[in-house]
């Protein structure tokens, strides 16, 4: 599957309901974050907390060109939490944290704009 993050792209596939449901996005709060040192792009190990229903989570994120870890850590981030684990060089991605690209391919990351609690489910 190939993503295009073209904001001219057409819409992807249509989908019913019940799909979108399979997709299991929820709101974390990034506890740890920490360069990822051999990676081939800039990118930090993430650690995420999910609440109590998912505990804490670690991600992958190719975001180092946006954030600081200090910037990070704190902050609330969407992600799929439901995919299978993703070996990404040497470290293991637990869940997929969402984001888009700006003008210039780099990936800002996708949050609430009000707190909400760790866990939450996009609906």
């Amino acid at each position: 599957m190939h993503l295009d993050h073209d904001p001219a792209a057409p819409p992807g596939e249509t989908i019913g309901f019940d799909d979108f449901l399979k997709v299991d996005i929820r709101i974390g709060t990034i506890v740890g974050a920490e360069v990822y040192e051999g990676a081939r792009k800039p990118s930090y190990k993430l650690r995420i907390d999910f609440g109590p229903g998912i505990g804490e989570k670690k991600s992958v994120g190719q975001v180092a060109a946006l954030y600081s870890p200090e910037e990070l850590t704190g902050r609330q981030v969407a992600a799929v939490v439901n995919f299978p684990v993703h070996q990404i060089g040497k470290a293991l991605s637990e869940v997929l944290t969402l984001g888009f690209a700006d003008e210039e391919g780099r990936v800002t990351l996708f949050s609430p704009d009000k707190r909400v609690p760790d866990g939450s489910r996009l609906f």
